[in-house]
């Protein structure tokens, strides 16, 4: 395929295994095709986790060969060494493993390094490695979450239980730790949603210490916490992590994607049921990946068609590279 026809979609939550329930490797791969995405990249943080060798071959044997959407797959890390080294091996042992992902501060599912202490080890022992590869971060600092704040009654709520602040010191925190450490891959900074974290990451960017991108969803582009507070239902469904901002957030990190200081788009397609997204758990995430062509349609008319390519396949075969070269050549 030519690279102006390529899509790819860094960031998916396929459930499958445990969670079948919620959607499967081969049906997220269905949907992305419908949104012409050529590629998809699934997160670790299933049910079970994919943390080992043994993990991804058995995410690798659900997935559907006969899709056009190529699978690939992080390994997740924890704040154990060996499982640090064991998940670095991984992203040099499988073309399908595109990257590594730390959880810094809990979202949905068990997987986290909450301690500065361990997150700082994880890029002191990677650089050790000297692995080149991506580290994608969740950034949502512990300290900062109050979660006795979030009320299903009042779906904004959750925009206070996790705060812009938590979301914000996290990005300072990994950009720090990694500049530390002298860690020498890249450092990605999932799904921003507040202009004030793109600030941070414009910043390491020109001190040139440490080599950083950031992605940014359809979802905290399309609706902000008013969209959120016009229904009880709606409210619910649209609980994410992190959290809807306010409309004036919604428009600024708007700019900053227009203005190019944003690399790239993911959708964090994160499927539940129904039950769990509308009642008890109130579990944050939606499937998104629905969204992505409505996106596309949104921002178009703002920005050049090379702006476009770079947002939806040239800034990710850059970071991602070797890993896709084979698209190419499809």
């Amino acid at each position: 395929m030519k690279p102006e026809e390529l899509r790819v979609d860094p960031h998916v939550h396929c459930r499958g295994e445990d969670w079948s329930y919620k959607s499967t490797i081969a049906e997220v791969q269905d949907i992305a095709e419908r949104q012409g995405v050529c590629a998809i990249f699934d997160m670790p943080n299933n049910n079970p986790l994919t943390l080992n060798a043994d993990d991804v071959r058995r995410r690798l044997a659900l997935v559907n060969h006969n899709s056009s959407v190529e699978y690939y797959t992080y390994v997740g890390l924890t704040n154990d060494v060996d499982q640090i080294v064991c998940a670095a091996n991984c992203w040099h042992m499988f073309p399908q493993v595109a990257g590594l992902k730390m959880f810094a501060g809990r979202s949905v599912g068990t997987m986290s390094v909450v301690e500065e202490k361990d997150q700082l080890t994880v890029y002191h022992t990677l650089q050790g490695l000297d692995y080149r590869g991506v580290v994608a971060t969740h950034c949502e600092k512990e300290a900062w979450l109050d979660p006795k704040l979030w009320d299903p009654k009042l779906p904004i709520s959750h925009s206070l239980a996790r705060p812009k602040v938590a979301e914000i010191k996290s990005v300072k925190d990994q950009i720090g730790f990694a500049t530390e450490a002298g860690f020498k891959g890249i450092l990605h900074i999932c799904h921003v949603s507040c202009p004030e974290s793109v600030d941070l990451v414009i910043r390491a960017r020109l001190a040139g210490k440490i080599r950083i991108t950031c992605g940014v969803t359809p979802h905290h582009l399309l609706y902000s916490t008013e969209k959120q507070a016009e229904q009880l239902m709606l409210g619910n469904f649209l609980k994410v992590n992190p959290p809807l901002r306010t409309e004036a957030d919604r428009l600024l990190l708007m700019q900053y994607l227009i203005e190019g200081h944003i690399d790239w788009i993911e959708t964090d397609h994160a499927p539940h049921s129904m039950g769990e997204k509308l009642g008890s758990p109130y579990m944050s995430g939606i499937p998104s990946l629905h969204l992505y062509n409505d996106l596309l349609k949104v921002i178009q008319p703002d920005i050049s068609n090379s702006r476009m390519r770079d947002l939806t396949f040239g800034n990710i075969f850059k970071a991602f590279s070797p890993k896709l070269n084979h698209l190419l050549k499809k």
